[in-house]
C-alpha cells in the first residue's frame, strides 16, 4: 500500500535525465530538489486555491450538515425518514454525473470558472455525508441534557449552539477533515467547471508539466508530495477524533 508514495517521493528526487533509465534505480543514486523548486516557484496559487476551497466547503458544509443532522436526531422533523433515505440515495450519484448537471446549471448563472462555484459543488457530496454523522452522533447525546436547557430557558438555537455542539466535537471534526480532504483532492468538479478560471486548484495545476511532447515527472511528483502533505497532516492530528466521530451511533445501549 505505501509502495507507491515511496515511488512518488524517489521520482520526485530523480533528475529528468534518469527518467528513462532501465532498469529505474530504487533509491536516487543523485537526488535533485528541481521538482520542488519548481512547485515553489509555479504551484504556490494553486496551493492557496485549494486551500480556499478547501476551508469554504467545510465552512458550508458544517452550516448546513449540523443543524440539519440536530433536526433529524432530537427535533423529529416531520419527513426526517424520508430525508435520510433522500441523503443515502445522494451519496450514490457519480461524481461525473453531478458535475455535468452542475455545468448546465453554473453556465446559465455565471458561476463557471469561479472558486465559490467548486465549493458549492464540492459540498453537494460532503453534506449528506456530514448529515448522517450528525445524526448518528446526536442520536447518543442524553435527551435529558436537552430537557435541562430547556428548563432553564434555552430555546431550540441557544440549546443547539450551547450543549448540541460543544458535546459534538467528535463529529465536527470528522465532517471536516473529510469535507477538506473531499475539496483538496476534487479533480472532476475542478476540470469540469473551473477548467479555465485564474484560480485553478493543485489539481489542475499540476497539468502545467504535462504537455504534448514532454512531461516533467520530477515536477509533477513532486507537486504531488506536497500536495500530499496537507492531508497526512491532518489525518495524523485528527486520528482519534475521526474514529470516535464516524463510530458514532453504531452501538446502541
Amino acid at each position: 500500500m505505501l509502495f507507491p508514495v515511496y515511488w512518488m517521493i524517489n521520482v520526485s528526487l530523480t533528475p529528468q535525465q534518469d527518467m528513462r533509465k532501465t532498469p529505474p534505480d530504487l533509491f536516487p543514486l543523485h537526488p535533485t530538489f528541481a521538482g520542488y523548486q519548481a512547485v515553489l516557484n509555479d504551484q504556490l496559487p494553486y496551493l492557496g486555491t485549494s486551500l480556499l476551497i478547501g476551508l469554504g466547503t467545510v465552512a458550508l458544509t458544517l452550516v448546513l450538515a449540523a443543524p440539519a443532522g440536530y433536526a433529524l436526531a432530537k427535533l423529529r422533523a416531520p419527513g426526517g425518514g424520508a430525508l435520510a433515505l433522500a441523503l443515502l440515495i445522494a451519496q450514490m450519484i457519480p461524481g461525473i454525473v453531478m458535475a455535468m448537471g452542475f455545468y448546465g446549471v453554473f453556465l446559465n448563472l455565471g458561476f463557471l470558472n469561479s472558486w465559490w462555484g467548486l465549493i458549492v459543488a464540492d459540498s453537494t457530496i460532503a453534506v449528506p455525508f456530514g448529515v448522517m454523522i450528525f445524526t448518528a452522533f446526536m442520536s447518543g447525546i442524553p435527551g435529558e441534557l436537552i430537557s435541562a436547557a430547556r428548563i432553564d430557558g434555552a430555546g431550540t438555537w441557544r440549546t443547539f449552539r450551547s450543549v448540541v455542539l460543544p458535546l459534538s466535537r467528535n463529529a465536527l471534526v470528522t465532517v471536516s477533515l473529510f469535507s477538506f480532504l473531499w475539496a483538496w483532492s476534487d479533480f472532476v468538479f475542478a476540470n469540469t467547471l473551473d477548467g479555465g478560471g485564474e484560480l485553478r486548484p493543485i489539481t489542475l495545476g499540476i497539468y502545467k508539466y504535462i504537455g504534448n511532447n514532454n512531461q516533467e515527472w520530477n515536477a509533477i511528483m513532486a507537486t504531488a508530495v506536497v500536495a500530499s502533505i496537507p492531508a497526512a497532516v491532518l489525518l495524523v492530528l485528527a486520528q482519534r477524533y475521526v474514529a470516535a466521530g464516524v463510530t458514532a451511533g453504531a452501538v446502541k445501549d
